[in-house]
Order: C-alpha cells, then sequence, then structure tokens
C-alpha cells in the first residue's frame, strides 16, 4: 500500500512537471483502477496536520511582519488544541468502542492516533525553535518576553508587589496526599505542580496550583508602563511561593496542561428538550477524558509518570514535553501589540460599491439594480449585511424575517436588530443551532433572550446540524409581496466577517424566494415532508445528488468533443463519492482546478488516474472561507456559492444551503476570484501526488502580490470607478484628475 510521508515542507523548490501535467498533454494507455482501494485517498487526520505545516511556514516566512508572524505561531498552538480535542479525542473514542473498521485510506484508528503523534512531535519540535527565533527578533524591536530570573532586582521587587495585591488573593493551592485525593484538572487550564518539604524533613509534599486564567490578568504581564518587557503570569507566581508555602522549602515546580475530548454530544434522536440535552453535554464536557498532558521540560521523569498515572494517560505515548511557551495559543497578546510596523498595512474593509454614497433603501437597490455580490473581508460586513437587517427591522413595509444563526459575536448588533424587528411588529423566526462546537453555550444564552423577547426560536431538524447561512426578508412592496434574502458562505459574526475571506449574495430573485419559503417550512416543521426546489441546491438531500450529476454532465461534454473544465473552492475535500467522480472526469479528460484550504483526500497528478486535476491550498493574512463551485457546462457556465464544503458531513448530516449565482455580472466578479487565487505567486501551495505541497514564488517580473493583496486594492478600485459614475450623473460633469504627490 502506498504511504503517505510527512514530509517537511519546503519553500524553495518548484512543482514537478511530471505530478501537473496539462490536460493538453500525450495521453499514456489507461490502466484499470481500483477506486476503492485505498491507494488513492489520503489520510484526513494528515492531511489537516499538513495544512498546519503550511500554516507553520508562516511564521518561518520573513516576507512577513514581525508580529503577524507571531499571530501564526499562536495559531498553530490553537489549532493543535482543537485537532486534539476534536480529532484525536475521536479517534480515542473508537479505540475504546474497538472499533475495527478502517479508515477510507485504510488506517486503524490507533494507527492514526500513532502517526498523527509522530507528525506532532515534529511540528512542536519546529515550534519551539521558531518561537526562539521570534523571540530574538522581538528583543531587537526591543519587545522582551523574559524569564523572571532575567529581571532586574527592581523590576522583581516590582512583579512581587503586583503578585501580592493582584494574584495571591485568586490562589488555592490544593495539597495530594490521602485526605486530599488527585483534583480535577479543568481542559485547557494552566497548572503548576509543586514539590514541597519541611526544611527539618525529607518527605515531599505534592500541591497544585490552578493559574487563575481569565480573571482579568493577562498572561503575559507587562512589568513597566513605558517599556515593551513581559514577564509570564505562572512564572510571576512560582518565583513568590514562600507566601504559600511559609516555612517551607520549595523543592520543584513546573507547569502543566491537559487537554479533555470535546466529542461528548448526546444522541438527539430521541432527546424530548433539546436545550436540555445540549445543556447537558456541555457539563459532560468538562468532566470529559483526557487525550493529552503537556509538561514543562522542568519537570522530573517520576512527576511525569505520577500525572500521567492519575490522569489515565500512556506515559510514553500521551505526554508532551514543552521546552518554550505552553499553551502558545496566548501569544496572540505579544501578537496584538501596537506597533504598525510589525503589522500587515492596516486594511479597512470599504462599503460594497452600489450600497455606497448614501443609498437610501437597500431593498429598493436590490430590486432595481439587481443582485450584489458581497466579498468580506475586502467589503464591510456592517454596511451590507448588517445594514440589510437592520433595515429590514425598521422599514414599515418589511412583514417578517427569518434567519439561520450559526454562530455571532459577543455583542452581536444582529441580535439586537432582530429584537427590535419584533419590537416594531415584525413576524421574526430564527433558527438557532444548538450544537455550534465551542460557541454551544452562547448560542444557548442568545436562543433564550430572543425567545424571551417573543422570538419564534427552533433549533432546526433533529439529527441534523444548522450549518446554513440565510437571511429572509418578506416585504410588501408597490407590486404586491417580494421575498429578499442574503445567502452566504460565512458566518453572521463581525468579527470574524473581518478576518476571514467569504462571500455571500443579496437577491430578490423570485425563483431563490419560493425556495428560501420550502427550505425554513423544512426548518421549523421539525420533520421532513418532500420539498419542492427549482433553484437553490439545500443539503442533505439536494445538494450532493446536484455536484455528482453536474461532475457528470462534464464528463459527457468533454467525451463529444467539447472541453470539460469543472474548477472548486472550498475549505475541504473529504467525500469519497466525490472525489471518485472527480477521478473519472479526470480520466475522460475534463480539466479539474480545486483550491483546497485544508484537508484533501484526493491524489492529483496521477498519470491515468489524476493527471488532469491540480489542487492548490493558499494560506494568506484571511483564513480563507469562501466556497466556490464551477462548472463551465460546454460554455454556460453555472456558477454557485454557499456554506457546504465537499465532506460527508456537510453534504448528508448538515443543513446547508448553496445558491446558483445568475447574473453575468457577479459571474464575472467570482471568475476574477478564482483566476487570482489560481495564479498566486504568493500565498499559493501546489499539492503534490504523495500529499505533500510545494509553495510558489514570483518570478522578479511578475506579481509580488497575493490574490488577497490584489482584491483588497480591487475593491477599493471599484468603489472608487463608481463614486466617479454617481458624480458624472449628478453633475453631468467629469472628476478631474488629482495629482498624486
Amino acid at each position: 500500500m502506498w504511504e503517505f510521508c510527512m514530509k517537511k515542507v519546503t519553500s524553495n523548490q518548484q512543482p514537478e512537471e511530471s505530478g501537473n501535467a496539462t490536460p493538453d498533454a500525450p495521453k499514456e494507455k489507461r490502466l484499470p483502477f481500483n477506486l476503492n482501494s485505498p491507494d488513492w485517498y489520503l489520510n484526513r487526520e494528515l492531511t489537516w496536520l499538513e495544512f498546519n505545516r503550511r500554516v507553520f511556514n508562516e511564521c518561518v516566512d520573513d516576507r512577513n511582519p514581525l508580529l503577524e508572524r507571531v499571530m501564526f505561531l499562536a495559531i498553530i498552538g490553537s489549532n493543535l488544541d482543537e485537532f486534539f480535542m476534536k480529532r484525536i479525542g475521536g479517534l480515542k473514542q473508537q479505540v475504546g468502542a474497538r472499533v475495527k473498521q478502517l479508515s477510507t485510506d485504510g488506517r486503524s484508528p490507533q494507527q492514526q492516533i500513532d502517526e498523527s503523534y509522530e507528525v506532532v512531535r515534529d511540528l512542536l519540535a519546529q515550534q519551539e525553535d521558531m518561537e526562539k527565533v521570534l523571540l530574538q527578533l522581538l528583543a531587537k524591536e526591543n519587545i522582551y518576553i523574559c524569564k523572571y530570573t532575567e529581571l532586574t532586582a527592581r523590576q522583581q521587587e516590582t512583579m512581587s508587589f503586583y503578585f501580592k495585591d493582584n494574584i495571591y488573593p485568586l490562589l488555592t493551592p490544593q495539597g495530594m496526599d490521602p485526605a486530599h485525593p488527585f483534583p480535577f484538572i479543568s481542559n485547557l487550564s494552566l497548572n503548576l505542580l509543586v514539590a514541597t518539604r519541611h526544611a527539618d524533613d525529607d518527605h515531599i509534599f505534592l500541591n497544585r496550583i490552578k493559574v487563575p486564567m481569565g480573571a482579568g490578568i493577562p498572561r503575559f504581564i507587562k512589568v513597566e508602563p513605558r517599556r515593551q518587557v513581559f514577564v509570564l503570569f505562572e512564572d510571576v507566581i512560582a518565583n513568590n511561593l514562600e507566601m504559600l508555602f511559609p516555612g517551607m522549602v520549595v523543592e520543584s515546580c513546573a507547569e502543566f496542561r491537559v487537554t479533555r475530548n470535546a466529542i461528548t454530544e448526546k444522541s438527539t434522536d430521541q432527546a424530548t428538550d433539546l436545550l436540555v440535552t445540549i445543556e447537558s453535554a456541555l457539563r459532560e464536557r468538562k468532566f470529559a477524558e483526557i487525550v493529552r498532558l503537556e509538561v514543562d521540560e522542568t519537570m522530573s521523569a517520576q512527576h511525569r509518570g505520577m500525572l500521567a498515572s492519575q490522569l489515565h494517560l500512556d506515559s510514553k505515548k500521551d505526554v508532551f514535553v514543552v521546552e518554550g511557551t505552553m499553551a502558545k495559543r496566548n501569544l496572540m497578546e505579544i501578537a496584538n501589540i501596537d506597533k504598525p510596523g510589525l503589522h500587515y498595512p492596516p486594511h479597512q474593509p470599504v462599503d460594497h460599491y452600489k450600497l455606497a454614497h448614501g443609498a437610501s433603501n437597500i431593498f429598493h437597490l436590490i430590486r432595481e439594480e439587481g443582485p450584489f455580490l458581497l466579498q468580506h473581508p475586502y467589503q464591510s460586513f456592517d454596511s451590507s449585511v448588517e445594514h440589510f437587517l437592520k433595515e429590514a427591522s425598521i422599514d414599515p413595509k418589511v412583514l417578517g424575517i427569518k434567519m439561520t444563526l450559526y454562530r455571532t459575536s459577543a455583542n452581536s448588533q444582529i441580535i439586537q436588530y432582530l429584537l427590535d424587528a419584533v419590537h416594531n411588529g415584525k413576524q421574526v423566526a430564527v433558527v438557532v443551532e444548538l450544537m455550534a462546537r465551542f460557541d454551544e453555550s452562547a448560542n444557548i444564552h442568545w436562543a433564550t433572550a430572543m425567545e424571551q423577547a417573543g422570538i419564534h426560536v427552533t433549533y432546526g431538524v433533529v439529527g441534523l446540524k444548522t450549518h446554513s447561512k440565510v437571511i429572509f426578508v418578506v416585504r410588501r412592496d408597490y407590486n404586491g409581496l417580494n421575498r429578499y434574502a442574503h445567502i452566504g458562505t460565512g458566518n453572521y459574526h463581525a468579527g470574524t466577517a473581518r478576518l476571514y475571506s467569504d462571500l455571500g449574495i443579496l437577491t430578490c430573485n423570485e425563483k431563490i424566494g419560493h425556495d428560501l419559503t420550502e427550505f425554513f417550512n423544512f426548518l421549523t416543521l421539525g420533520y421532513a415532508p418532500v420539498r419542492n426546489y427549482t433553484t437553490l441546491l439545500p443539503s442533505p438531500k439536494f445538494l450532493k445528488k446536484a455536484l455528482l450529476d453536474k461532475i457528470r454532465r462534464e464528463i459527457e461534454h468533454q467525451t463529444k468533443g467539447n472541453s470539460g473544465l469543472i474548477q472548486f473552492k472550498c475549505n475541504a475535500l473529504t467525500d469519497i463519492d466525490i472525489i471518485k467522480a472527480l477521478y473519472k472526469a479526470s480520466q475522460a479528460g475534463v480539466h479539474i482546478d480545486l483550491i483546497i484550504r485544508d484537508s484533501c483526500l484526493l491524489r492529483p497528478g496521477i498519470p491515468g488516474l489524476s493527471e488532469n486535476i491540480k489542487v492548490i491550498s493558499i494560506v494568506g493574512r484571511f483564513l480563507e472561507h469562501a466556497r466556490i463551485y464551477y462548472f463551465n457546462n460546454n460554455g454556460k457556465e453555472e456558477y454557485f456559492i454557499g456554506s457546504a464544503d465537499l465532506m460527508l458531513r456537510n453534504l448528508e448530516r448538515r443543513v446547508e444551503m448553496v445558491t446558483p449565482v445568475l447574473t453575468v455580472p457577479l459571474q464575472e466578479q467570482l471568475r476574477e476570484i478564482l483566476d487570482l487565487q489560481l495564479g498566486d505567486h504568493r500565498g499559493a501551495w501546489d499539492m503534490q501526488p504523495d500529499g505533500t505541497y510545494i509553495q510558489r514564488h514570483p518570478t522578479p517580473k511578475g506579481e509580488q502580490r497575493s490574490a488577497q493583496e490584489q482584491l483588497i486594492v480591487r475593491s477599493i478600485e471599484r468603489l472608487s470607478t463608481e463614486a466617479k459614475r454617481v458624480h458624472k450623473l449628478q453633475t453631468g460633469k467629469k472628476i478631474p484628475k488629482r495629482k498624486i504627490s
């Protein structure tokens, strides 16, 4: 069996021609391929880790500003936490249940854990080395992260007073002896294991101190108000233990941290009250099985073994020694230091060019101008999506608002506008997804608040997670009732709308309105009668079949002598049925371009199987989150955007919504995005047949900017062009050209 080799990514190589044959290249005699063989599929866990190697390369890449490199290091830390909670946690559950079924690539659950651990340890070692490099570079910029012992005597005295006044009252040391059993260790908490003894006795007492993160004290404590000198929270505690253990000798003090399984959802099939079921699952997550123990390099082997034993872990496999900063996700505090020269150039989203210039009524614009394509974060979320909902909440002609809510921000304007709408007499219905992982508590809070305000809140269809991004507005216009909608690829979250690259469409298309009426009836009824969709492609019943049919249609066009072309952009490609269909299309000669951010189980560039498939991954300033599905259809081009990735869960186990983009101007904007990203030589990586990636590099005379940077510029240019057009219409005069000084 072919083995997936997780090699260290290299950024100074170019893709080999043999792995990226063009459709026009002479084709060798095709050999039969068994598409059920594990040889032709990569492993989901390993491909996701390979994605994190690409993210890690952004830490290494000195073309990125220094504090942005620190941010990428923090992102890696956060990603690995989630990997252990979700992926390793799930695999360990399978091992515990003695699941014998192999993955698509032929690996048992334990094999996947073992191989993932090998990759993780290698990635962690690179992290540690990179952290040292970044700390040295930060010091050159007068940003110092010091050990307590490296502080001057005056600085130590300052920190000692800070400890007494701000930290000491918050600490609760816990002894561990027959009278004080081993304490509960919460998920991702920072802890100190302190060994003490009496001055005249050799008997060792073990104690646990939980670092009170979340108590208003930063992880990196600023030592002086006017200088960027920081010391770690736990380091301040560790060097002031005499107040906690008066008269005792501190033999050792070492940090540790545990990660618990996040896969604790209860079955909702028989649940009488979904809200109660989810709340119960959240409580259980706090006490879930531990899947990883991280320990400070200074911790003795004896104490590591004790902790592993108490936590029911394999001391050789499940214990990870950390040399640098534990919980590197907190390095985001350092990355957010206000030093403009060490960050990307400031980016301020611009208004959508059709929604700027004091447009009076967004519904009139949509009705008269046609649909708008929104591109976030290049275009403003608040002046488009939030503005759409705000106007709906106060417009006297709006009768009803319906929407799906998967994630939103803490101080959400979205929620406020929905509450305003109810107050203004609108009929409002919201489908809240209670099982949005790690946001369950927030969504329960919002659901309760909205219900109390009189909003009709439902929790979707039993057994299906509602992941769609839809706002539906019914308005009485001059010609009767019209239905307006926003359908997007990203969450209704103002924060992520500035950090993630997403798309959305504002439309009043009659057929889309009809389909959304059907869609929301499906969601709010709680069961699934036959629905009649004419235009939209929702999952789980319609989307996958439609995609497979359209892939087969491209094959038919190709076999009739026409040029088949398929281009997909999404976060992940793991659904085996879709992969098989793409393999068959490639064998038929259809050219396929795939822009897959992270996990891709398909192997491109294999002669006779996938030589017509190219896969790239883009890593950059913004997290690529948009989904675009394109089919040439013998010149009758079809473009689709929506919330669904090409994963089994999205296509068969979630409620998703994908919409066609029907107008030529909007199709041209999607074509621009696809072409820019496929031609990106700054942020793109080419996937090789063995699952590794090679970073592209621009030629000296080629475009040096990434696709994301070019999209920033083009959004500004569109706004400027529209401003000139509007000005000309209003004045009948051209705007004089201004000299740029």
